[in-house]
């Protein structure tokens, strides 16, 4: 409790020109002997605290103190307060105030350089009481219960326990184990509705030691492709690929070469290019795609 109590005695110093012991005594209810005997102890460990008597007077920090100069460094105290700002997204803790008083004590009023939003563009409230709810279900361990689309469109009902939210590429998952195919699973969550959080409590286990999968919801064989994409697509280009897939050609059109899984969620990726995409290999490939686009055509007589 001490402890605590110090380190609220220089943090309303810090934001304070001077206070005294009585408000001090009132503020932590406890007697001004105590607070005077706290503040001998700061004096010792080092904290510049002065006291001056008469009308005016009271207890204060010298000018300009920081109390991060024998405790973190820069990059420490920037480390801090970046997780923090990452923390503030999933409304966890009262990161406000722990974000205010730690930038009061290091001294950094750079404002705020960082934020993060896990919602979509155009689903923001829907969005952020979704990772709410998936936030308090994990750390209360309470199972989840939501229909479920997967990547072919079928949807079904999902009982799962949460244990935690995954970004991977361009998407959020959810990683838990799902009680109906009995074993753990990712979820994207944009594909995820009607999602209840129950007061069952479920029972803690050790996570499987996996790692994320390319597309969690998919296998397949990879397949080496080459695309060659117009230039005017340049900014999916570079949301989508590695640099070291990218070739930029003399009319400014990209040569694409890349391993992807060989499954029906392909097709519709090329077609999304529209008329600004080629497949240069492999040729069943690129058949397909010319097969498909003629199945589009019959529907409009052509």
């Amino acid at each position: 409790m001490q402890i605590s109590r110090l380190f609220e005695i220089v943090y309303l110093l810090l934001n304070k020109k001077t206070t005294t012991a009585k408000e001090l005594a009132e503020h932590f209810e406890v007697s001004q002997r105590t607070i005077y005997r706290d503040i001998e102890i700061l004096c010792q460990s080092g904290i510049p605290i002065y006291a001056t008597k008469g009308k005016g007077g009271g207890i204060g920090l010298m000018d300009r103190f920081i109390l991060n100069k024998s405790v973190l460094s820069e990059q420490e105290q920037n480390d801090i307060l970046t997780a923090l700002k990452g923390i503030q997204a999933t409304s966890y803790l009262q990161t406000d105030h722990v974000l205010s008083k730690l930038s009061s004590l290091f001294g950094n009023n750079a404002g705020d350089w960082i934020e993060v939003d896990f919602s979509y563009w155009n689903h923001k409230e829907e969005d952020n009481l979704k990772f709410q709810q998936l936030k308090e279900a994990i750390l209360n361990r309470n199972v989840i219960e939501y229909h479920y689309f997967n990547s072919y469109g079928r949807e079904s009902h999902r009982t799962v326990e949460p244990r935690k939210l995954i970004f991977k590429g361009q998407a959020w998952y959810l990683y838990g184990f799902c009680r109906e195919k009995k074993e753990f699973r990712y979820f994207k969550i944009s594909r995820m509705t009607d999602l209840k959080v129950s007061q069952e409590v479920f029972e803690f286990t050790p996570l499987p030691d996996t790692q994320l999968p390319m597309n969690p919801e998919q296998t397949g064989s990879l397949i080496h492709v080459v695309f060659k994409i117009d230039a005017e697509m340049a900014y999916r280009i570079y949301d989508e690929f590695p640099s070291e897939a990218i070739e930029r050609k003399e009319d400014g059109a990209f040569l694409i070469h890349s391993d992807l899984l060989d499954r029906g969620w392909l097709y519709s990726y090329i077609m999304s290019y529209e008329d600004h995409i080629e497949v240069i290999e492999p040729a069943f490939l690129r058949e397909e795609i010319i097969h498909r686009y003629q199945k589009v055509l019959k529907k409009y007589n052509i």
